[in-house]
């Protein structure tokens, strides 16, 4: 397991903290395991911890009236969710729900605001994160008004072989762990449109299916299609 500090040092809400600092914080942290599939807050909740993610992954989402999944972001190791509730006490804004087996450490908000209320540098490493937060919800937002879903696909494809891909062997393709619903949910599109596109770049020699994996072949490829 990642040692607190080290986790600290990656998360940019922390990373430009002195070491006095961090070791500081980390004496607050609170462990938490999940199961694959637990839920580790809902919509609408009161909020009251940010969490950093040791191992595993978290799903953040949103569901429709009528019960579509949108996948608004997939966090891994050393990234954090649940910062707005953190600084505003307001309810959650979306669920956050264990994809695999995850590891976690939490920080209360009373203890995180009597910290950060006598330390600038903390403040400032706070609002530099939140602002690279809402640049990506507003590209998120950008893509599904004016990108075709081929194009969203390709894209989400690119971004997931950067952040979770595994390339089999040196010269193999990169596997990524997504279901096709979770992919559609990540996009803003149906599940049906997905399995239409993957057909479309399986035919293509773009990616192949092994199981509920997709293998990318030609990244490439792959970025000519978002022109």
């Amino acid at each position: 397991m990642t040692h607190p500090e080290i986790l600290l040092k990656q998360v940019p809400l922390f990373r430009s903290l002195r070491a006095d600092d961090r070791r500081h914080i980390a004496a607050l942290l609170q462990k938490h395991t999940l199961r694959k599939g637990d839920v580790l807050f809902r919509n609408g909740e009161e909020g009251h911890s940010l969490y950093m993610i040791i191992a595993g992954k978290i799903k953040i989402v949103r569901q429709s009236r009528d019960g579509d999944e949108m996948i608004l972001a997939v966090l891994s190791t050393g990234d954090f969710c649940g910062e707005m509730a953190l600084l505003d006490g307001l309810s959650r804004s979306a669920d956050a729900v264990a994809v695999e087996e995850t590891h976690l450490y939490g920080l209360n908000r009373k203890d995180f605001l009597a910290y950060v209320m006598n330390n600038e540098t903390a403040v400032k490493a706070i609002l530099s994160a939140l602002s690279k937060r809402l640049r990506k919800a507003d590209d998120f937002l950008e893509d599904i008004f004016f990108l075709k879903v081929a194009a969203r696909i390709a894209k989400k494809l690119i971004e997931l072989a950067g952040s979770n891909g595994f390339r089999e062997g040196e010269n193999g393709p990169i596997k990524l762990s997504v279901t096709q619903k979770d992919l559609a949910g990540m996009i803003g599109t149906t599940r049906e449109s997905v399995n239409k596109e993957l057909r479309t770049l399986r035919e293509k020699n773009l990616v192949s299916l092994s199981g509920s994996a997709i293998l990318i072949h030609n990244l490439e490829a792959l970025r000519q299609r978002i022109k």
